[in-house]
């Protein structure tokens, strides 16, 4: 499966939000207000997007409380790999109840 296809770079990703954590951490301005002046600079048109980017940096950088990006990632790679073995399972099962019914058969 591909991901989806990114709209912005990853290095003006990168020195986006190390701008705006420069602002934020230096009291010039709060995210919200950073995340404006930023996306302005840059061309960044999304403030939700900038300020997304912010934010879980905050949260990986263990500045802000929530589920890092390395948590998250762990946490779809286990959910594919539950749905997998539940898949697994089920054929595992309707072969078992196969085998079953060809062996009362005998």
């Amino acid at each position: 499966m591909m991901g989806a296809t990114r709209k912005y770079p990853d290095e003006l990703r990168d020195r986006a939000i190390r701008l705006v954590l420069d602002l934020v951490k230096d009291r010039e301005a709060s995210v919200t207000g950073a995340c404006r002046k930023v996306g302005a600079e840059l061309g960044i048109n999304a403030d939700n997007t900038l300020r997304g980017w912010a934010k879980q940096a905050q949260i990986d950088r263990g500045m802000r409380p929530g589920s890092t990006s390395a948590d998250a990632a762990r946490m779809r790679a286990l959910e594919r790999e539950n749905a997998e073995l539940r898949r697994v399972n089920a054929i595992l099962r309707t072969a078992s109840a196969f085998f079953a019914a060809e062996l009362d058969h005998r």
